[in-house]
């Protein structure tokens, strides 16, 4: 062997393991800063849910370990709102594939499924979502989607405790709360939160891809799966925001929450009864 060769057998490992230390140190304060962002979260606008966090991941063999997987380890097939509901609830990291999902819907926005112009136009009619197949059209090709094998898996987890490093964060909230992270979102540039609705395809499409695809928050009025699917109460709205705007939403919630304008919201309560 020769001596450069044996320096490298040598020498290459101890560097590797330390670059790998330096990497995984680095990875790990990163995740922190976001666990913590999350428990920060609670503290200025207190959801009755858990944020998600949420990462589309190239390659499904990148889906974090201890993951649950509908198919594997629920032995059932659903629709992305109960993968975020479920996340949101139980406090679980599930992940979403192809082979675990239930909605045609969002097979179609997430690039899984491909989808038939004449019967998506015809299922936009029968069920009086749209007019005529003009307006059946109109809704379909202004829906947000990924590009076929723009994805393979998408994995939700709670952001107190994440798994993952997200690209969006998704908040369930009521209108007051909403209102608070509009006040945290507008601090920093003044614009307002531009967002457009159509009651379907909710909280994955118009809220998740919506601010992944646009990299700016979105408001959610909950679809009609979001309902039935996802138990979105009557009283919820959502809030998806891609994840590089979430410190900038919790500068604005600090400084607004400096001033009073918090929540629960302090009602004025110094009057006189007549």
């Amino acid at each position: 062997m020769k001596r450069s060769e044996r320096l490298y057998a040598t020498y290459f490992p101890l560097l590797d393991m330390r670059f790998r230390k330096k990497f995984d140190d680095r990875e790990d304060k990163l995740m922190k800063e976001w666990k913590e962002m999350g428990k920060e979260i609670r503290r200025y606008i207190n959801p009755g849910t858990f944020p998600v966090a949420i990462k589309f991941l190239k390659d499904k063999k990148d889906i974090p370990e201890g993951t649950r997987i509908p198919m594997k380890d629920l032995k059932v097939k659903m629709a992305h709102c109960q993968a975020q509901s479920i996340c949101r609830r139980y406090g679980w990291t599930i992940a979403m594939t192809r082979e675990d999902l239930g909605c045609a819907i969002s097979g179609y926005t997430y690039g899984w499924k491909s989808i038939e112009k004449e019967g998506a136009i015809d299922f936009f009619i029968r069920m009086h979502y749209a007019s005529n197949e003009e307006a059946a059209s109109k809704i379909l090709y202004s829906t947000r989607t990924l590009d076929p094998g723009q994805c393979e898996a998408v994995v939700y987890s709670p952001l107190e405790w994440t798994k993952i490093e997200p690209d969006v964060i998704l908040f369930y909230l009521n209108p007051a709360q909403l209102m608070r992270c509009l006040h945290g979102s507008t601090y920093r540039t003044g614009e307002p939160v531009t967002s457009s609705f159509s009651g379907r395809a909710g909280s994955c499409t118009e809220g998740v891809l919506g601010a992944y695809l646009d990299q700016s928050p979105k408001v959610v009025v909950p679809g009609n799966g979001d309902r039935v699917w996802g138990s979105v109460q009557d009283h919820e709205m959502v809030y998806a925001i891609p994840s590089s705007h979430l410190k900038d939403l919790m500068e604005g919630l600090a400084k607004t929450h400096e001033r009073g304008i918090r929540y629960p919201i302090p009602s004025y309560m110094r009057y006189q009864p007549e």
